[in-house]
């Protein structure tokens, strides 16, 4: 949309979040409320696309994660905190030249949605070059209230809480905030706001009022609620995370996912599901997980960072860290933690076991309670174990090592040196018996232990 700017306001310092961490930061389903904000606007395609950051390390952190989220983003600083209005001013000289809409948007409303966003610009025309996004609110609280054209059609007004009548306050369409301005009536009316209000800031929704004194007609769309949930404090953004689920776990079942127990299962933002996948009660998955088709995650598995590919079983209380992957077919059992770890075609990691940084060859059994011994204290090191290899229980593989096609190493062992191909290796003390020794030494003990009680 090349006629499209928009602007995302992110210079809050958000002090009811009692958080060094500024609050656009924050994440819900694993990505920051301005990267949702931002891959929001990102989608729209916008000609320029601007974001206020506040001053300081605070502002600077800001400015960082729109560069992560946005490389082509414009930054502009608001040094000093005055208001929505005097936010956008600092916004306009990234916009010189421009002539289309103007869309502005927060940094700490992270539940927008496309089509939203896209009726309000619709309503954007030379007759009426303002439209602003409300709802209807359960608890119009501190909300900015909307008056509206006898038709309920258009806008007269926008009153903040503070500033309005008994009478306004009784009033539940409430402003959003979100507004679609015409950039040419834009640069004209903000330099003609004012701070003669009880806070003493530049609000951006006097605009309404000073459109409407030139008899233009402001548009007025609507959304739920839930879609315009602004962050303010830790409760707000335990609510946001809930919608953000609830839409994510639908969107995957509509997709074609099982869920067994939808409400237990957290995904992120970027997570992909396949179709007929099956997934199981407390399933968490981190960021950077794909799930390919005809997949089963078992119960109370962690996922993050990884890959499961076609057919593939995990879990129940599977942990999967970044780099693992699962190739078709595989098995990843019970209490087994993969990282940076490949599990090809077929293999079988089933119980106890930690398989990291290594290579599990196709159609290879892992025993229960093998690992990996990755680390000497200052590196990492790779295990290499080859296709149809069988390692047996409760082995420790000291990397670098390599165990090649089809060798078995025996329960119990310490590997240290590579094994050859079709080889079996045995690490272990010579198992020796005397006979009848335990029956002499239960003898002894009672004896002993009558002795002492005499």
């Amino acid at each position: 949309m090349r006629d499209l700017s928009i602007i995302v306001l992110a210079a809050g310092q958000g002090t009811r979040m009692k958080s060094r961490l500024p609050k656009v930061l924050h994440q819900v389903a694993n990505r920051s409320m301005l990267g949702h904000v931002l891959g929001l606007a990102q989608d729209m395609q916008p000609a320029r696309l601007v974001v206020v950051h506040g001053p300081g390390e605070e502002g600077a952190a800001v400015a960082a994660e729109a560069r992560a989220q946005a490389p082509d983003v414009l930054l502009a600083e608001q040094a000093e905190r005055l208001g929505t209005g005097h936010a956008v001013m600092q916004a306009l000289p990234a916009l010189e030249g421009f002539g289309g809409t103007v869309l502005v948007l927060y940094g700490d409303v992270p539940l927008l949605r496309r089509e939203v966003l896209q009726e309000l610009l619709a309503l954007v025309s030379a007759e009426r070059p303002v439209a602003v996004l409300g709802f209807e609110a359960a608890d119009p609280g501190s909300y900015g209230r909307l008056l509206t054209t006898a038709d309920g059609q258009e806008l007269e007004a926008i009153v903040e809480a503070k500033d309005a009548t008994p009478e306004q306050l009784r009033i539940s369409l409430c402003n959003s905030g979100v507004m679609a301005v015409d950039a040419g009536l834009l640069r004209r009316l903000l330099p003609r706001l004012s701070a003669d209000n009880r806070q003493g800031e530049y609000y951006l929704t006097d605009l309404v009022a000073l459109a409407r004194g030139e008899e233009l007609r402001v548009g007025l769309a609507l959304c739920d609620e839930q879609d315009v949930l602004g962050v303010n404090d830790r409760v707000q953004l335990a609510e946001a995370e809930r919608v953000m689920q609830r839409r994510l776990r639908e969107q995957a079942m509509r997709a074609g996912a099982t869920f067994t127990a939808p409400d237990t299962v957290f995904l992120s933002v970027d997570t992909e599901i396949g179709r007929d996948v099956i997934i199981g009660p407390f399933v968490v998955f981190g960021p950077g997980v794909r799930v390919a088709d005809d997949v089963v995650i078992h119960s109370h598995c962690h996922l993050e960072g990884a890959v499961v590919e076609q057919g593939a079983q995990v879990g129940p209380f599977a942990r999967l860290r970044p780099g693992a992957v699962i190739e078709a077919g595989a098995k990843v059992g019970n209490f087994v933690e993969i990282k940076n770890a490949t599990v090809e075609v077929g293999a079988k990691v089933n119980h106890l076991s930690y398989i990291g940084d290594a290579r599990v060859g196709a159609d290879a059994n892992i025993g229960a309670g093998t690992i990996t011994c990755n680390y000497d204290g200052y590196m990492k090191h790779r295990t290499d174990i080859g296709k149809g290899a069988f390692i047996g229980s409760n082995t420790a593989l000291v990397a670098p090592v390599k165990v090649g096609d089809g060798a078995l190493v025996a329960a119990g062992s310490t590997i240290t040196r590579d094994v050859p191909e079709n080889a079996l290796a045995i690490e272990r003390a010579e198992q020796r018996m005397s006979e009848g020794w335990a029956a002499r030494y239960r003898e002894r003990k009672a004896a002993e232990k009558a002795r002492r009680k005499g």
